[in-house]
């Protein structure tokens, strides 16, 4: 069977493989795990360890909500509901409001249909995958509940977990923005109403697009996966810059006065050059994934900057940054991690630096992103293949050496196989376009050739 928890916690279409009975299980099982040990100082005054729930703005979330909320307090959980919030604000409160877990209902850049919970432990922190591998180990089997007394209690908290959070970015940054005019395209998602709240109460004059949610339109042609519409707005209303949250904001891309998009690369950039500057990038070390543009490792490099690179996955940046004490990651499609600030990616606190960076640099954005120049990139999927041979079929690999060969030290190859589908995604950079294309062609062709299925 299926490992049920995939990269980022449990996802599926909604009441179809994530059912409000699933979601009861997983706050039962999760109540036991993410307790199991823990010293009775960490109790509430009620002597119940506490949790807490919050959601983007999908439909199907409302129900789940419920559904968790009533799995965690039927184990003896106090459960405090905070309604729709970002998923680095259920991490910041997890990790100092002496909560036992934390839950996010989300399905992140996913079409509504789709939903997700994960979890956090004390601390903020995503799960590790043996603590995932042991909850979904104990579905349906609990240990006795409590009764009487015994049993959790379930309350609201959104006005007071939403300042909480929003008090957080603004003293995070630091930085007065006024005399920024900034257009914020909220994807209809969690920060529709924090993300330009944190924005204007740190200065800023802010713009909102695409903060409408009704339940079915998250994400729908808008948000950080869609960017092109506020491409189009910020130099149509003379904005010096916008930022593109996903659905549950812990992603971030920015767009320029002229319109120009700015990528994960580019922002963890030059906050990266930033930070060193300021004497905060520890071990003047960035940490990126695999998948993360040459031209970025390139500008690193000539900034005396050194990158660290990760499988693909803001968690493993994480743990990365964990284990080294680095203090800024990420990934090209804007998971920017600050652990300064922050225990996960976090699309609000990233534009907030971002304008932060602006200001205090008497630069624009354009000149500041100027730091990277990213190489072509072309990306083909090819599906139907044989994912495991990829590092190992020899034909494949001779494939490789020789498109490495022909690029030299102006472009880069990536193989790498679909941690879900059988699938191989084939990755170029080179100094042109066309060249990167041409390689990229070439080489899914023969992945194709030696690794069907067919």
């Amino acid at each position: 069977m299926a490992r049920l928890f995939g990269t980022d916690g449990v996802r599926g279409l909604a009441n179809d493989l994530l059912t409000p009975a699933l979601a009861v299980q997983l706050g039962e099982a999760a109540a036991q795990v993410l307790t199991r040990g823990a010293p009775a100082s960490s109790r509430s005054r009620t002597g119940r360890f506490r949790a807490i729930v919050g959601r983007d703005t999908r439909a199907s979330g409302e129900f789940l909500d419920h559904a968790i909320s009533a799995g965690l307090a039927s184990s003896g959980i106090d459960v405090t509901r905070v309604g729709v919030l970002p998923t680095p604000a259920i991490a910041h409160l997890t990790a100092t409001q002496d909560i036992e877990l934390g839950v996010m209902i989300s399905a992140s850049h996913n079409p509504f249909q789709d939903n997700g919970i994960k979890f956090f432990a004390r601390g903020g922190y995503k799960l590790e995958d043996a603590v995932e591998d042991k909850i979904e180990s104990l579905l349906g089997r609990t240990d006795p509940p409590p009764v009487g007394a015994g049993v959790g209690r379930v309350i609201k908290g959104e006005t007071v977990a939403d300042q909480t959070y929003i008090n957080h970015l603004v003293d995070s940054t630091g930085t007065d923005l006024s005399g920024l005019r900034i257009v914020v395209d909220a994807s209809n998602g969690a920060a529709f109403t924090v993300g330009p709240a944190a924005l204007r109460a740190a200065g800023a004059e802010v713009i909102v697009i695409n903060a409408s949610p009704d339940g079915l339109n998250i994400n729908a042609a808008c948000g950080s996966t869609h960017p092109e519409q506020l491409q189009t707005y910020v130099p149509s209303v003379g904005a010096d810059m916008g930022f593109a949250y996903d659905g549950d904001a812990d992603r971030c891309l920015a767009v320029d006065a002229e319109g120009n998009l700015i990528d994960g690369d580019q922002i963890m950039g030059l906050l990266a050059v930033g930070m060193k500057a300021d004497g905060l990038l520890a071990s003047d070390t960035l940490v990126v994934t695999v998948m993360s543009n040459l031209g970025l490792l390139l500008a690193m490099k000539e900034h005396g900057i050194r990158t660290v690179q990760t499988g693909v996955g803001d968690r493993y940046v994480l743990e990365r940054m964990v284990q080294g004490g680095y203090t800024l990651g990420g990934e090209q499609s804007g998971h920017v991690i600050d652990t300064l600030h922050a225990t996960t990616g976090d699309g609000v606190l990233t534009s907030l630096r971002v304008a932060a960076r602006v200001t205090r640099s008497g630069a624009s954005l354009a000149e500041l992103a100027s730091v990277v120049t990213r190489l072509p990139q072309t990306l083909v999927n090819v599906r139907g293949v044989d994912k495991a041979a990829a590092h190992t079929d020899a034909a494949v690999q001779k494939a490789v050496a020789q498109a490495e060969e022909r690029l030299g030290q102006a472009g880069r190859v990536l193989l790498r196989p679909s941690g879900t589908e059988p699938l191989v995604r084939v990755m170029v950079e080179a100094a042109t376009q066309g060249e990167a294309d041409a390689v990229a062609a070439g080489l899914a062709e023969a992945v194709k050739d030696n690794l069907s299925l067919a």
